[in-house]
């Protein structure tokens, strides 16, 4: 009697735990697809605000600086959901962005000191 009693919990617990793996491989799929759509869904807005050679000029940020690739795109996505963005962007507007946006930035001066 025992015996039996050890093998059905044995088998519930494996049900559970294989329930439970179930969850969260669906969990996990669902949110890759939460992030598919919301990257499809960045990447519609961006072609609609940017011109070929400002995404270009993007992607080649991208390669070096992602964080601020990342920046300026989530910024011109905000600007054209609020509709603040009324035309085209060129690779002219984003050089000018990116400009904007890096002159900020202190430039690290070495001093050399002689004794």
């Amino acid at each position: 009697m025992d015996d039996d009693e050890e093998l059905e919990r044995i088998r519930r617990q494996q049900l559970e735990s294989m329930q439970r793996q179930a969850m969260q491989e669906q969990m996990r799929e669902e949110q890759e697809k939460q992030r598919e759509a919301e990257k499809a869904r960045r990447q519609q807005i961006l072609r609609q605000i940017l011109d070929p050679s400002a995404r270009e000029r993007l992607n080649n940020v991208r390669l070096v600086r992602p964080d601020l690739a990342d920046n300026v795109e989530n910024q011109l996505i905000q600007l054209a959901s609020m509709g603040r963005i009324n035309r085209m962007l060129t690779e002219r507007d984003i050089i000018d962005i990116l400009s904007k946006l890096t002159e900020n930035k202190r430039e690290p001066r070495i001093e050399r000191r002689s004794k």
